[in-house]
């Protein structure tokens, strides 16, 4: 099975998952299937990745990966909005590529959400931070050099981004009625968070971007270097 399918098929879970995130009928149950479904998306990285080249030393450093920015959310919860996921989340994808990107933002996002708990925001969140790792993973294949400002503007809109897709959650969820005054209500009070959230990703940017950057590159050259 390709890559590209694998994708397709973690991308319509994850959207199922946030439909499913909106019945509140539904929602006392939904850590279980929430669960079930990354056991799902799991089970599908391991099969792609067990029959590609590089098998279980890239299932490694995802799984690494994950778990250093799961905890790097953790160990900053005591300030609202500011965290390192989103950055390290884009830099993850920008160095191993959209795929990886994707697992890296959504796997974090469920693993940290063991500590925050979770609820019907996590499948969003899951897709937030996966989405934005598959943009930097599109960006990096283009093989340019980035410098360290422009990947920060990147990330300072990533930040935004990611606000922005939650608040569609609180918007559906929350809500009533729907009219284009309560949806720009909703934004504009997120505002301030927005602005955290963003700056915060810039500046972690700004101090980490290069050394993180090289770092993450030695850990790609090792996954394809074979020996025989």
């Amino acid at each position: 099975m390709k890559k590209f399918w694998i994708g397709i098929i973690t991308s319509v879970i994850i959207i199922a998952l946030m439909v499913f995130s909106l019945n509140k009928n539904m929602q006392n149950s939904l850590m279980i299937v929430c669960t079930l479904g990354v056991f799902v998306l799991l089970f599908l990285s391991y099969f792609y990745f067990e029959k590609s080249k590089l098998g279980t030393k890239e299932i490694a450093i995802i799984a690494t990966l994950s778990a250093f920015t799961a905890i790097s959310r953790i160990a900053f919860a005591p300030i609202p909005n500011v965290k390192p996921v989103t950055f390290l989340v884009a830099l993850s994808g920008f160095v191993f590529g959209p795929y990886e990107g994707f697992l890296i933002g959504s796997t974090s996002a469920f693993l940290s959400n063991i500590f925050f708990g979770q609820g019907p925001w996590t499948p969003w969140q899951m897709f937030s931070w996966g989405i934005i790792g598959v943009i930097s993973g599109l960006w990096g294949k283009k093989r340019e050099k980035v410098t360290v400002l422009k990947f920060s503007i990147a990330c300072f809109a990533f930040g935004f981004m990611f606000d922005w897709i939650m608040n569609i959650w609180t918007v559906i969820g929350f809500v009533k009625p729907i009219t284009v005054e309560s949806v720009m209500l909703t934004y504009l009070a997120s505002l301030t968070f927005d602005i955290m959230h963003g700056a915060a990703s810039f500046v972690f940017s700004i101090i980490f971007y290069e050394s993180f950057l090289q770092v993450l590159k030695r850990f790609k050259l090792r996954l394809e270097v074979t020996y025989k």
